[in-house]
């Protein structure tokens, strides 16, 4: 399996492969991310999720660095609180450089999941794929009204910050209103799962509109990417219209932004 990916991610896959082998306390290695979805390049992460046996579950959470470290050439690793995934290890192996999660679960909570992994090993044949098989797989695409009671106070915040002379954080929150609401409602248009920006500049209509969202350190450029930001989203809510929109917007926004 690992020939069809690029050589340097190849071999930590290898190694974390023979190690977790190795210990009878795993189950299974599971493959994520674009080892699911294709395009996996010289560039890709490496998406692990481990199964762990659940009478040595507690005990593998408190040695995750610990295993990590055993597959050799470890950097750097920290969990993955600031995501809401605590069981996640996000690790930095080489040189070369390769990023790679390790994701320990058990195989109870492989029944709720956002895709079918894919099976690197499972010491039992076949037991993996029945697990999979019974799993209800849902993207978390957020329903149209949740895009609409958060983005009018983001653009707010955005607006605020430009007015105090904040630009930096002006121009930060355009950058997550692409990633939180522009880019997931640009990919819903073209009938993908809502996936922030990613690889988004494949979709040459979409990236030229975003675009316009984008600006310079310059007070009036960010006024106006704001400005196309909130007509963007107007546009896009369109495809499905959220049952409660939030009154007043975007006209109050612009006589807001006016303000300065």
């Amino acid at each position: 399996m690992t020939g069809e990916i690029p050589a340097v991610q190849a071999a930590v896959l290898d190694k974390a492969l023979s190690v977790l082998r190795g210990d009878q306390r795993f189950e299974a290695v599971l493959g994520g991310g674009s080892l699911v979805h294709g395009g996996f390049d010289a560039y890709s992460d490496l998406d692990l999720v481990i199964v762990v046996r659940p009478d040595d579950y507690a005990a593998i959470l408190s040695q995750r660095a610990a295993i990590a470290t055993s597959i050799g050439g470890l950097l750097a690793a920290f969990t993955g609180e600031h995501v809401g995934e605590p069981r996640l290890l996000i690790c930095l192996f080489g040189p070369p450089l390769v990023h790679v999660d390790l994701k320990f679960v058990m195989a109870a909570d492989l029944l709720r999941i956002v895709e079918r992994p894919r099976i690197l090993w499972e010491r039992e044949p076949g037991r993996m794929s029945a697990v999979l098989d019974a799993a209800h797989v849902h993207w978390p695409d957020p329903p149209a009204q949740w895009f609409e009671d958060r983005i009018w106070i983001w653009l707010h915040y955005g607006a605020a910050k430009l007015l105090r002379g904040e630009l930096f954080e002006a121009l930060a929150m355009l950058s997550y209103l692409r990633e939180m609401v522009l880019g997931p409602l640009l990919h819903r248009r073209a009938g993908r799962p809502q996936r922030g920006v990613r690889r988004i500049e494949n979709d040459a209509g979409a990236a030229a509109t975003l675009l316009k969202t984008m600006a310079a350190l310059d007070a009036d450029a960010i006024a106006t990417a704001l400005m196309h930001a909130a007509e963007l989203y107007v546009a896009l809510r369109q495809d499905d219209p959220p049952p409660a929109p939030v009154p007043q917007m975007p006209e109050a926004l612009r006589a807001y932004l006016q303000r300065g």
